[in-house]
């Protein structure tokens, strides 16, 4: 029982790297540094034991990204998560995307190339910057999520789709299927729509097209369809109400940790189903969803 507790608890582990990158000017040097700061109080709020590493203004430099995440690949274990969150203004010249950041930029690659070195096995990537999608093909990777706020490099525009995402992890209408905790899928739909409505209710054209990719290749896309979505669907970004508070308590951090590994399993079970043998799926689901009861009957005690 000692053994099983201790990897509940390893696998609760995570890490979380916000970036706000060179504004420029005045006004998205303020939204990038707030968008940032939001998040770094959502996160810390959210689990005490997560290990939260923001960095704004003169720190946001490519030498302190390069050792915030050097530090987390010491530290991080395989069965921990791991979610970079990239603000700011992005460039592309067709062939490589850069994050704009104080002092000499950085490229997807030099990024992608941290974060490897990370043993994390789940990681989330939302870059939320212009021209984004040029990030794409160099984030690629079994067991990583990206998000991108555009659909490729060639939306060069300065982009909103980081502050509904932030605001994804402000309310809790967010999580749709009431599991008190907002999923990386959750997050996405909620900035995705939030963004549409900015530029209808502005009456100009979208000049941003947020996609994502979780299967570590091929094309991204704008919904969970042929694969896609099942780790985002099942990677939690933030616990929010009972979810948080259990989260921060050590007697049910245990209980807490087991219910969210039944609910990546049964949504694993669920795009898995049209592959299955029928009988094994109705089984297989049938026992996800009773262990699932009697954990939740005993997290409500």
């Amino acid at each position: 029982m000692a053994a099983f507790a201790l990897t509940l608890q390893a696998h609760a582990a995570v890490y979380y790297v916000t970036v706000a990158g060179l504004g420029g000017e005045p006004d998205y040097e303020q939204r990038f540094t707030a968008a940032a700061q939001d998040l770094d109080k959502v996160f810390k709020a959210g689990d005490a034991t997560a290990h939260v590493y923001t960095l704004t203004g003169a720190q946001a430099t490519s030498p302190q990204l390069k050792e915030t995440l050097g530090t987390v690949a010491r530290e991080a274990k395989a069965d921990d998560d791991f979610v970079l969150i990239l603000i700011g203004h992005g460039s592309f010249d067709g062939v490589e995307y850069k994050f704009n950041l104080v002092g000499p930029d950085v490229t997807a690659g030099e990024i992608a190339a941290m974060c490897d070195r990370i043993q994390a096995r789940r990681q989330l990537i939302v870059d939320a910057t212009s021209a984004s999608g040029g990030a794409i093909p160099a984030f690629e990777r079994p067991g990583r999520a990206v998000i991108a706020a555009t659909k490729s490099g060639t939306e060069k525009n300065a982009t909103v789709f980081a502050r509904y995402w932030v605001e994804a992890l402000q309310d809790p209408e967010a999580d749709t299927d009431k599991s008190d905790s907002i999923s990386a899928m959750e997050a996405f739909i909620y900035a995705t729509k939030k963004t549409a409505a900015f530029y209808d209710s502005q009456k100009r054209l979208a000049t941003e097209h947020a996609v994502f990719d979780d299967t570590g290749s091929g094309a991204p896309v704008r919904e969970a369809s042929n694969g896609q979505g099942a780790l985002m669907s099942s990677f939690t970004v933030l616990r929010i109400g009972s979810s948080q508070q259990a989260a921060n308590d050590p007697a049910k951090r245990i209980l807490l940790t087991k219910k969210e590994e039944l609910e990546q399993k049964i949504d694993t079970l669920k795009y898995q189903k049209a592959a299955m043998d029928p009988d094994d799926y109705k089984r297989q689901l049938t026992a996800a969803l009773l262990e699932l009861a009697k954990v939740q009957e005993d997290l409500d005690k």
